[in-house]
């Protein structure tokens, strides 16, 4: 199958273009800027904007599935205008090209008025992209856990520079994350299941846990030692990303929207997809010694007790 990835400098673009070649695929990837991309062998390069009409439409020709994993929230405030617009670009590009499939990578959490900034982005990108003559799956993921999430770096860095925290009351909120490797291994599997086409699914981990319990499994993991983690009421969401802005070296216009959407519960309602792609998920211990493995370059005991290696 011809396959375009778009957003595949990417944390999860970067892991998906070699998977999509190992499952025997056909790659091309959309990159804004070609000079700072290293393609995999076999990969054909396009460079263009898809909030620039005229410059990304070559990328399209023949394709049979495209991936969506395009986000302005990295690029400041306006990320929802910005957002919107290369959606309906790309919507529009693809529908006249002829794309037969779109995949689009969204976040999880339930439709209603208290949806974050960022969630309601997301959800007006599936709007969007779903106006297109092709058909569209979504998947929607909470926290993915891995070397190069912004949502997972707060949590690492949170846990690794404060042995003592004195934390918002969204600590308390449930959350189900998801590994990098269990989004992968779904995103290509999708290519080859046609009941995933023109639906929705939710996508997690086997583990619920709340931001607290993250925090102190992270900690365990990082030092061998489990952080103290004191909730206080009076710290409000906006009140709380000033202070991962200092604890923390995630910028601002990221970490804004992110904390914004930490008061709700973000878990699977729907586990359909478990039937039509049963893979085996990774538990999220698992899944951070690996990320912490990837970020740190050390050993991490299995038994979250200890750390070998050079730090």
């Amino acid at each position: 199958m011809k396959v375009l990835v778009t957003g595949a400098t990417g944390f999860v673009g970067g892991r998906l273009v070699p998977a999509l070649l190992a499952a025997d695929h056909d790659v091309s990837v959309l990159v804004r800027d070609r000079d700072r991309y290293d393609p995999p062998d076999g990969v054909t390069v396009f460079e263009g904007d898809v909030l620039e009409e005229g410059s990304f439409e070559a990328a399209l020709a023949d394709v049979d599935a495209a991936f969506y994993l395009i986000h302005g929230m990295g690029a400041g405030g306006g990320f929802e205008d910005r957002d919107r617009r290369a959606a309906d670009n790309f919507a529009t590009a693809a529908s006249a090209a002829g794309v037969t499939r779109v995949i689009y990578l969204s976040g999880l959490g339930v439709d209603d008025d208290d949806l974050s900034a960022h969630l309601r982005s997301r959800r007006e990108v599936e709007r969007v992209l779903a106006e297109g003559n092709f058909d569209l799956t979504v998947l929607r993921a909470a926290i993915i856990v891995g070397d190069g999430s912004a949502s997972f770096r707060m949590v690492r860095q949170l846990a690794s520079r404060l042995p003592v925290m004195i934390t918002p009351q969204w600590v308390s909120t449930r959350v189900q994350p998801i590994a990098i490797s269990d989004v992968i291994e779904y995103l290509v599997a999708i290519l080859d299941v046609p009941e995933t086409a023109d639906d929705t699914f939710e996508i997690g981990g086997p583990d619920v846990l709340t931001y607290r319990e993250m925090l102190i499994e992270t900690g365990k993991l990082l030092s061998g030692r489990e952080p103290f983690v004191v909730p206080v009421p009076f710290l409000t969401p906006r009140l709380s990303a000033y202070w991962v802005d200092l604890v923390t070296d995630v910028p601002a216009s990221v970490a804004y929207p992110l904390i914004d959407g930490m008061t709700t519960d973000v878990i699977v309602t729907d586990d359909r997809i478990r039937s039509l792609v049963p893979i085996e998920l990774t538990p999220y211990e698992t899944a951070v010694r690996r990320a912490l493995e990837e970020a740190e370059g050390v050993t991490i005991a299995a038994d979250a007790r200890a750390i070998q290696g050079d730090r």
